[in-house]
């Protein structure tokens, strides 16, 4: 009976074999995503090196699903930059062109007011800064968009706006991860016979 227990073991070590090896490529798969966006943020200067156009504040420039790639370093912001800012209590940054800066000699403060591209006012007016806020600091500016893929990103923009479609994309790829691995086990067992 002990014979038989142990010639048993090795078999079920086989069925964990493949589900360890989908862990561990899923786990190399994440890091290497990680590992190349942490990369990216060090090479553009950028907390967010890549974002998503969501408003259509920047047509014809820049349309909803674009992707921009950002770039910040320590060149002077110019009027006529497309720039990337946060804005104290609001969530998403904002794509915008600059069309003023004002620079203080004394210690190469900037402060900038920018404008979408559609908008008939400037963010200031058009109530895009938060409350009181007149211009946007250096701190405010995630980055300066160096190009874009068009509508590369609306995938992003479904998702979030749709939860719903998220859930049942996670929902298929779960069934097919599932049914992936009982076919596994399923030719696993008829080699081993």
């Amino acid at each position: 009976m002990g014979f038989i227990k142990d010639a048993m073991q090795p078999a079920g070590s086989l069925r964990a074999r493949p589900l360890l090896t989908q862990i561990i490529t899923l786990g190399m798969t994440i890091s290497s995503a990680l590992i190349i966006w942490k990369a990216l943020i060090c090479i553009t200067g950028c907390e967010s090196p890549v974002i998503v156009v969501v408003s259509g504040s920047m047509e014809p420039g820049f349309k909803r699903g674009d992707i921009l790639f950002l770039h910040m370093n320590e060149d002077p912001i110019r009027a006529g930059d497309i720039v990337v800012f946060n804005i104290k209590g609001k969530t998403i940054p904002v794509v915008h062109r600059v069309i003023q800066v004002h620079e203080q000699q004394n210690n190469k403060e900037i402060y900038v007011l920018t404008k979408g591209d559609i908008n008939k006012k400037d963010d200031r007016l058009g109530g895009i800064y938060g409350s009181g806020q007149l211009w946007l600091q250096r701190q405010h500016i995630m980055g300066r968009a160096i190009g874009f893929l068009p509508y590369e990103g609306w995938v992003t923009i479904v998702l979030t706006e749709n939860p719903i479609v998220k859930y049942v994309l996670i929902g298929a790829l779960s069934l097919v991860l599932i049914t992936s691995k009982d076919r596994g086990a399923k030719q696993n067992s008829r080699t081993n016979e």
